[in-house]
């Protein structure tokens, strides 16, 4: 999508990013992120948010095309983390006129992202409620502090009715990649901001006094129907509530043997009737098992006993599920050991610290390698999580 006119007067001048390998240097993106940028057109003309510098020259391009020889009078800054702000120097030099819209922690954070950056006598900043008159089109700046960084804000366009989310109802993928708004959007979501629900919760209690029509992110598409589905999935992820009733197990294994538990229950669980996913922790995407963490409303932890502690990729996974305020669901545990069996006392006392988890006390212990009476066990541990 390049120079697209979105409604009358506002057009997308954002770019694909097909060649980054991890975003944030840890996040795989198989098909690529955008990085959205757009311009208001009126009597004064204003650019929404800039790019990652890397993409920097192709965006000023698009820009310079909507803008067809006119200079733009703002450009507005909504959220300073480089894959958005990292085209502000890029944009000054070309346009060394414009004003800077955006708050003083914003402008903190410029003066320290971009060396001897020029400044002075170009920063309007505004608060919560201020607004900016284009012409016909207004904007209304709203704060949004860690959503998910602390200087962050969006701005509603009172004519067309927009909210300019930030990285708000943003997802990975490029735009030109048909794909599931929820799945990736959901990955996203947990993994870059779960750790904010509050917050999240705070500016969607905002949100809900505007008539919003569209919502304009900074990553992904532009949403501009059925609305009420994306505001209410971000309503479930943000106060930690299970999307989906079912059981995620997360495992781990050396030789194959507590894998092989995992599947049993896996099997066990289905027959019942159970809508389950399983993640080999070494092997599978981390953020995805994360985001199944969130997503459903029971999860088993699986893990070998390693080095008198549980195994490593485990020991990331529940520092993961730490970091991101994982809460209110049941798990129970699953632990393998040949001669002194600790990881399921590890990964209770490591789950128990977090908040509103109820624990299944009855682990299920292996002795090396899955016998009968652990099949047993096993039954007994899917009938625990069906209570």
């Amino acid at each position: 999508m390049k120079n697209k006119e979105l409604t009358k007067n506002i057009y997308y001048i954002g770019v694909d990013d097909k060649e980054i390998d991890l975003f944030e240097g840890q996040y795989v993106v198989p098909n690529g992120i955008s990085y959205n940028s757009y311009v208001i057109m009126d009597e004064k003309t204003a650019v929404m948010d800039t790019v990652d510098a890397h993409k920097g020259k192709e965006w000023l391009s698009n820009l310079k095309t909507v803008l067809n020889g006119k200079r733009p009078d703002y450009l507005v800054v909504l959220h300073m983390e480089p894959d958005h702000a990292g085209s502000i120097d890029l944009f000054l030099k070309e346009y060394p006129t414009a004003q800077i819209v955006s708050n003083p922690k914003s402008f903190q954070m410029m003066q320290a992202f971009f060396e001897g950056i020029q400044l002075e006598g170009k920063m309007h900043s505004v608060k919560e409620g201020e607004t900016l008159s284009l012409g016909e089109h207004t904007l209304t700046f709203v704060s949004a502090p860690m959503v998910h960084w602390p200087e962050v804000m969006v701005a509603y366009e009172t004519k067309e009715k927009i909210l300019f989310s930030a990285d708000g109802f943003g997802k990975f993928g490029a735009l030109d990649v048909v794909e599931d708004w929820d799945c990736e959007a959901r990955r996203y979501y947990i993994n870059i901001v779960g750790k904010y629900g509050a917050p999240v919760q705070t500016l969607l209690k905002k949100a809900s006094t505007l008539d919003i029509q569209k919502i304009f992110p900074l990553h992904g598409p532009m949403l501009t129907e059925n609305l009420s589905h994306y505001i209410n999935k971000y309503d479930i992820w943000s106060s930690y509530r299970p999307e989906t009733e079912g059981v995620f197990i997360a495992y781990t294994s050396i030789y194959g043997n507590t894998a092989k538990a995992a599947l049993k229950l896996k099997e066990i669980l289905e027959a019942k009737g159970v809508q389950v996913a399983i993640s080999d922790l070494a092997r599978d995407d981390m953020a995805e098992a994360v985001e199944d963490a969130f997503r459903y409303s029971h999860m088993v932890l699986a893990s070998p006993t390693y080095d008198g502690d549980v195994f490593p990729y485990m020991a990331t996974f529940m520092h993961h599920l730490k970091s991101k305020n994982y809460q209110n669901r049941t798990v129970g545990f699953i632990e393998n050991g040949s001669w002194v069996p600790l990881a399921g006392k590890i990964m209770k006392e490591k789950i128990g610290t977090l908040k509103n988890i109820h624990i299944i006390e009855n682990h299920v212990t292996i002795q090396s390698a899955m016998k009968t009476q652990d099949v047993l066990a096993l039954e007994g541990l899917a009938d625990e999580l069906l209570k």
